[in-house]
């Protein structure tokens, strides 16, 4: 017997109707249905091909998938919702017909290029580190870095959570007390990069991503975003090999 294709809460999520913790919640809520009859695990194995599922009475049907690229502008964060109450992502999306979730996250402080994706199955690719796709940061130092600390960014710099991967790195300016670096790595763990600069006893003051696989922000504003073209998510596929 082949094993259903995926959990209730993922097929919500895929159908573009909120994220997985939206999800959770409305199946706790008993308001979702599954062939006439209220489910209430969000485990419970879907086969969206044969399964009615239902929301508020209403069926639930696939959507088309999604890719946005947008210009994250520093002060907003890539959550949902923030009980804080600080600017997200999400205000800037408000005319995307359904719900995207991030591919991989950049912190309140980090402004660039943020990809946005209902294609769950590619957004996990290209955060997976397996596949070492290149993301590009400009760096602002707070210190002059000399000749031997851009080595060690590009050797490997020893974290809490292990040596980082060798890094490219480029000296795009010197001022007379600040270092002005362009940094791509293959990884995306938590603050990477601003805790590589401070392993260098140094702090981050600006930071940008400006690259993501091919991706660049050419031609797009900060706070705006576009949709991907059929050649740029077919190029995506190919960098995890899909």
């Amino acid at each position: 017997m082949e094993r259903p294709l995926k959990t209730l809460e993922r097929v919500l999520s895929k159908a573009g109707l909120g994220s997985r913790t939206d999800a959770r919640a409305w199946i706790h809520e008993r308001r979702v249905k599954v062939n006439g009859k209220i489910v209430e695990n969000p485990e419970h194995w879907i086969d969206f091909t044969r399964d009615r599922v239902e929301l508020d009475g209403r069926i639930v049907k696939p959507v088309r998938k999604l890719y946005i690229l947008l210009y994250k502008p520093a002060g907003y964060i890539t959550s949902k919702g923030d009980p804080e109450g600080r600017p997200t992502v999400y205000d800037l999306l408000k005319d995307v017909p359904s719900f995207v979730g991030t591919v991989g996250r950049l912190d309140e402080d980090t402004s660039g290029l943020l990809l946005l994706t209902n294609d769950t199955q590619l957004a996990e690719r290209l955060t997976n580190p397996d596949f070492h796709v290149e993301k590009t940061y400009l760096v602002k130092c707070a210190t002059r870095l000399d000749d031997d600390q851009i080595e060690l960014l590009r050797k490997g710099i020893e974290l809490k959570d292990g040596m980082t991967r060798p890094a490219e790195v480029k000296r795009v300016r010197d001022a007379e007390s600040k270092s002005f670096i362009e940094l791509t790595i293959t990884e995306g763990r938590n603050r990477q990069v601003r805790r590589m600069i401070e392993a260098l006893e140094s702090k981050v003051l600006k930071l940008v991503r400006v690259r993501l696989g091919m991706l660049t922000l050419d031609g797009l504003q900060s706070g705006k975003w576009r949709n991907l073209t059929p050649v740029e998510v077919r190029q995506l596929s190919d960098l995890t090999g899909r």
